[in-house]
C-alpha cells in the first residue's frame, strides 16, 4: 500500500484544560509525516483540514481519494497546497508537470482529477508537505518559488524574534478559495516565531516545523492565552492550531516552519493580538 490515512478528532477549548501531556500530543501533534515510498494523510475535523506528507523514492506516488472524503478524486471538493522540503522532485497534475526544488510551492485547485509525485534523485528524494481545505471555487494550478513570494520582515534582535515571512498562497499572490500558505525563516541568533502571539477566531492554522537538528527541538506554545501549554516538536512534525488557540514557538537551534490557514477570510493581518504580559 502506498497511501495510509488516519482520522483525528480535536478536543474543544473546554476539554483542552483536562488533557494529559500524552493526550495533548495525540490530539494536536502530527508526529510522523514522511515515510519512504508512501503518502501519509491525517484527516481532521478541524475545519476539515487534511495534512499530509509524500516521499517518492522507487516509484511515482498517486494521491488517492480517502473513503472518508466520499469523492472520486482528492480535489473534487478541495484545494491543495504543496511545499517541497527535500530534494528536487516533480508534481504531475492532470498531465501537466511542475518541477519543485526545496522551498518551492505548488497550488492545486478545486476539480483537478489526478495528482502524483516523483523524485528527481532517489538518493536525495523530494519531501512534499501537503495541506488541504475544502473549496467552493476553482482557481488555476500555479507554482511559486522563493523569489516569487511576497516578503515581510518582522521582529527585532532585541526581542529574539527577527524573522522573514514568505507569503506564497495569499491575497496578493497565488489565488485560492480559502487556503493561505507560506514559509517563515528565523534569522540567525533569534529563536521566537510569531511573538507577540495572537489568535484568529475566523481561521484555523497548521504549523509544520522543519530544518531542526536531530539533537534539538522547538517548544510550540498553544492553548488559551491565560492557560497555555507546551508541545516539544521534533524535525518535520506538524501542529494543529484551533481558532481559539495561540500559536508560537521557540527553538533550541535554528529552524523554519510552514504555516497554512483556512477559514472565513484570507487577510493575513486579521488576528487578535495577545499582550505578552497577559500570557499565563
Amino acid at each position: 500500500m502506498s497511501q495510509t490515512e488516519t482520522q483525528r478528532w480535536t478536543p474543544d477549548r473546554g476539554q483542552y484544560s483536562t488533557l494529559s501531556t500524552d493526550r495533548l500530543r495525540s490530539s494536536f501533534l502530527v508526529e510522523s509525516l514522511f515515510l519512504a515510498d508512501e503518502i501519509g494523510l491525517v484527516i481532521t475535523d478541524l475545519d476539515r483540514v487534511v495534512v499530509g506528507g509524500v516521499v517518492p523514492r522507487e516509484r511515482s506516488l498517486k494521491l488517492e481519494a480517502p473513503d472518508e472524503l466520499r469523492v472520486s478524486h482528492f480535489c473534487q471538493r478541495r484545494e491543495l497546497g504543496i511545499f517541497n522540503v527535500g530534494g528536487s522532485g516533480s508534481v504531475h497534475v492532470d498531465g501537466e508537470s511542475f518541477e519543485l526544488d526545496e522551498s518551492e510551492c505548488l497550488y492545486v485547485g478545486l476539480g483537478r482529477q489526478e495528482v502524483s509525485f516523483q523524485s528527481s534523485d532517489l538518493s536525495n528524494p523530494a519531501k512534499f508537505y501537503l495541506l488541504s481545505y475544502p473549496a467552493h471555487a476553482s482557481y488555476p494550478t500555479q507554482k511559486a518559488t522563493l523569489t516569487d513570494a511576497n516578503v515581510v520582515d518582522l521582529g527585532s534582535d532585541q526581542q529574539c524574534n527577527r524573522r522573514t515571512i514568505y507569503q506564497y498562497i495569499h491575497e496578493g499572490g497565488i489565488q485560492s478559495c480559502q487556503l493561505v500558505m507560506g514559509l517563515t525563516k528565523i534569522h540567525s541568533g533569534c529563536c521566537w516565531n510569531t511573538m507577540p502571539c495572537h489568535t484568529h477566531s475566523r481561521r484555523s492554522e497548521v504549523y509544520f516545523y522543519f530544518g531542526i537538528d536531530t539533537a534539538h527541538q522547538v517548544l510550540h506554545q498553544m492553548g488559551l492565552p491565560q492557560e497555555t501549554r507546551g508541545l516539544w516538536i521534533s524535525n518535520e512534525q506538524a501542529v494543529l492550531s484551533p481558532a481559539w488557540s495561540i500559536h508560537c514557538g521557540v527553538g533550541t537551534s535554528a529552524y523554519s516552519f510552514i504555516w497554512g490557514m483556512g477559514g472565513e477570510n484570507q487577510s493575513f493581518d486579521d488576528m487578535d493580538a495577545v499582550t505578552i504580559a497577559d500570557l499565563r
